[in-house]
């Protein structure tokens, strides 16, 4: 990468692309986004040096152009569509958005002599787990559409890497939580499915109550068991990954997560904490496929990358989350 290079970031004016292209400003690059917007916000982009290009990753004339009219020296692709119940029933929207479109997009990257690519992955690719906490060599095998979706162009990945030389990092992310500092960025999906987001919603009553979807776990208080990764430490591990990869590092896979996991219960009592406010709960059944406890390995991340999360306190997280909820925008674009 030299300094006249951008980075496109495919599905930039996403929550965890829109963070990093803060990042990636902030450390002096020269970025240009790609996002459709069917859940990328365009207000979410708020640098005004970054190039923002309306267009869908699998559309190669767009493609084309992009990789024509800007020096573009690597790719970060953030535009999987990511909700898993919505996966099960929609598998075809997932297997098109999630795979056949990144084809093209690689296959434009070939095109245009472009050969890093960073990949946001996912622990969903793991399946259930047979062992915790979760490191890189367990088995993958997701149980469902969207993490069948990761690991097939993870697969794909590893044959272009072979084939065609090119470099890529696949970063299997945990639960990604939290909201930038300063509270001009945020999550903000619709439908929310975001645990965090959920409960402070219930916090700060636009939502009527948080349900647990299961209290009979083999967990210490019976809830399912995760591992919260800050947005902030996302985006940060995708510089040191394209910084790597440019240094002449051969490719690789590893997870992103705290290694630290906290309870639904244990979070909602400590957003209670947080918000000073009560949140209602209604006692739910479970939830096919959530397996009772997932919790990252970090270790490799941080012999390849020297990076680990900076945000390994869940009342930090919290508190940048509620926030972004009762900021100037209440938690909306």
């Amino acid at each position: 990468m030299t300094h006249e290079q951008s980075i496109l970031v495919v599905g930039g004016a996403g929550y965890i692309g829109s963070h990093t292209v803060r990042q990636l400003v902030d450390s002096g690059q020269k970025v240009v986004v790609l996002d459709n917007l069917v859940y990328g916000h365009r207000e979410a982009i708020v640098d005004e040096s970054v190039v923002f290009v309306e267009g869908d990753l699998g559309d190669r004339a767009v493609l084309d152009r992009v990789f024509t009219q800007h020096h573009i020296g690597a790719v970060m692709h953030f535009a999987a569509f990511a909700y898993v119940g919505e996966s099960v029933t929609e598998p075809a929207k997932y297997y098109q958005n999630n795979l056949a479109a990144p084809l093209v997009l690689l296959d434009a990257m070939r095109a245009h002599g472009v050969n890093i690519f960073i990949f946001s992955s996912t622990c969903a690719t793991y399946g259930n787990p047979e062992y915790m906490p979760l490191d890189e060599n367990h088995p993958q095998n997701p149980i469902n559409p969207y993490g069948a979706s990761k690991l097939m162009l993870e697969r794909v990945l590893a044959d272009y890497s072979h084939a065609y030389g090119l470099k890529y990092a696949a970063l299997r992310y945990f639960n990604a939580s939290g909201c930038s500092e300063d509270g001009k960025i945020g999550e903000d999906h619709n439908p929310e499915t975001h645990l965090i987001p959920l409960v402070l919603e219930a916090a700060a009553g636009t939502r009527e109550k948080i349900i647990i979807f299961g209290t009979d776990y083999p967990t210490p208080d019976g809830s399912c068991i995760r591992d919260y990764i800050h947005v902030h430490d996302l985006a940060r591990a995708h510089i040191l990954a394209i910084q790597q990869l440019a240094d002449g590092a051969a490719s690789f896979q590893c997870n992103l997560g705290t290694g630290i996991g906290h309870s639904v219960k244990e979070l909602i009592s400590e957003a209670e904490r947080v918000t000073g406010k009560q949140i209602p709960v209604e006692i739910g059944e479970r939830r096919a496929g959530d397996p009772p406890e997932l919790v990252a390995a970090p270790a490799k991340a941080k012999e390849l990358l020297g990076w680990e999360a900076e945000y390994k306190d869940l009342t930090k997280i919290l508190e940048t989350a509620w926030a972004w909820i009762n900021g100037p925008r209440q938690g909306h674009f």
